[in-house]
């Protein structure tokens, strides 16, 4: 069985792996499960160990008793280092969030961003197979119902 690869960003880690975020709930049991097949990047691993560092991170890091090596160790399980993609046609409004639509764009992946940068590119993706929300795509979750048109 092939599983769609599935881009998540920096935010959608610290939800599914930090915060009980009840949105991110099919996420985090898809990837124990092993449904999801979860591709990022060196860089982003990088980026989510600098955002640990972030002194109001840690207040949330001790309030759920984890550190950052937890939540690391969540990455490092479920993630699936690949190759950086290149640059697509589009650019993100964020710069910090190109590395995200370019993978999911390489990899016809869905995107999961918070980032409104990210959620305004839905159209002009959609043609290049990538599927960007705020929450998992499935049957489960219908993420018109939690996520207001930005189109």
């Amino acid at each position: 069985m092939t599983r769609q690869p599935l881009v998540l960003d920096t935010n959608i880690v610290l939800d599914v792996f930090l915060f009980p975020d009840v949105a991110s709930r099919p996420v985090r049991e898809g990837l124990e499960a092993g449904r999801l097949d979860w591709i990022a990047t060196p860089h982003m691993r990088n980026e989510l160990e600098r955002v640990l560092a972030y002194a109001q991170i840690a207040p949330r890091l001790a309030f759920y008793g984890l550190t950052p090596a937890d939540v690391l160790a969540g990455f490092d399980r479920h993630a699936r280092i690949v190759e950086p993609a290149p640059r697509i046609g589009f650019s993100c409004k964020d710069p910090d969030d190109q590395v995200f639509v370019d993978l999911a764009a390489a990899h016809g992946a869905q995107l999961l961003s918070k980032d409104r940068a990210v959620l305004c590119m839905r159209k002009r993706l959609a043609g290049l197979g990538v599927v960007i929300g705020a929450v998992l795509d499935s049957a489960e979750v219908d993420p018109a119902k939690l996520l207001p048109s930005l189109d």
